[in-house]
């Protein structure tokens, strides 16, 4: 008999695209460009960010790559976040789509791998429900968040960058997680999104766990950086989010990084005020709720994964150490 898929798991037929969309003129130019993916309600990550960016030696461009609303079901803080944010470029993500439309059948809209448990996709589609109550209260940012973009087109020293959400055929798209591109067809794949789209960098998030890697082609070296959260912390042990920086100047201070022609691609941690974050997401989202069951254990110890599982390719720890591995011996 057949049985619908578990809402959260499919992949909307809205969401797709092809990699071809990609190969446009540029939406903007920027001489710094951050891209922050998953922020998910994390005000104290947002003030560390725009605090970065401000401090920049050279003007800072920020593009709030999706899914910067999540725990903030709040009504202060969904309309302090989404108002900051909105003044800046910015991307849906599956959860600012979800949150926009009536229609529930998609769920959380992350359309989850097989690899993620019933259960905790479960916990995603009452998140986004109680989420989504939140944003009914205050309709004019629900109308803002509906009409953004999935995808944009950025340029940085000469060399254009795909900023997407998941990755260049959806929006909810899983082909830029660690098990994607670790399977036969994952880089064989990235390296056609690159063709497709006309682009040396693609910038993404959504999958929650970094993955930096550089494939070489004619053009010369591409990099993919999935900067995983800007708002919980990305590695264990760690108290820190993580976003793609792309410059033409070096950064003052990597996690890890490439060069792309002109143009230095970095992961930045994003140092943000620990305690006062637990304790924003605890008001909300106490013992025993979806969010807690879900997401406390990594918010208070960060996940089981180490930094050296995102680091593929001529990716290196600092500009002064020696690349971590070498599956691409191209050119810069």
């Amino acid at each position: 008999m057949f049985e619908p898929a578990q809402p959260g798991r499919s992949c909307p037929t809205h969401y797709r695209y092809a990699p071809s969309v990609l190969a446009r003129e540029p939406d903007l130019h920027a001489q710094t460009l951050y891209v922050v993916g998953g922020l998910y309600g994390n005000r104290y990550a947002l003030e560390c960010v725009l605090d970065m960016a401000r401090n920049e030696s050279g003007s800072a461009t920020v593009v709030f790559n999706g899914d910067f609303n999540w725990f903030n079901v709040d009504a202060d803080s969904f309309a302090d976040i989404n108002r900051a944010v909105l003044e800046h470029v910015a991307l849906r993500g599956n959860v600012e789509t979800e949150i926009a439309r009536d229609d529930v059948d998609a769920g959380c809209g992350c359309a989850y791998p097989d690899t993620v448990g019933t259960a905790e996709v479960e916990l995603s589609n009452q998140i986004i429900l109680r989420l989504r109550e939140t944003a009914i209260a205050l309709p004019a940012i629900r109308s803002q968040l509906e009409c953004l973009p999935m995808h944009r087109v950025a340029e940085v020293a000469g060399v254009r960058i795909a900023i997407v959400h998941g990755d260049a055929e959806s929006l909810a798209g899983w082909g830029y997680s660690c098990d994607a591109l670790g399977a036969p067809d994952g880089v064989p794949r990235l390296t056609a999104h690159f063709a497709a789209a006309g682009v040396r960098v693609i910038a993404s998030s959504h999958t929650c766990l970094p993955v930096a890697l550089t494939v070489g082609r004619d053009e010369g070296r591409c990099a993919l950086f999935n900067n995983g959260a800007a708002g919980m912390p990305n590695f264990t042990g760690s108290h820190y989010g993580v976003f793609t920086r792309i410059s033409e100047l070096p950064a003052a201070r990597a996690l890890y990084g490439t060069r792309v022609g002109a143009a230095y691609v970095d992961a930045v941690a994003i140092h943000y005020d620990h305690a006062r974050w637990v304790e924003a997401f605890l008001s909300n989202w106490p013992a025993a709720s979806p969010a807690h069951v879900s997401y406390f254990k990594r918010i208070s110890e960060g996940p089981q994964y180490e930094s050296s599982s995102a680091l593929r390719g001529a990716v290196m720890r600092s500009r002064s150490n020696t690349a971590v591995s070498s599956v691409s011996g191209a050119s810069s």
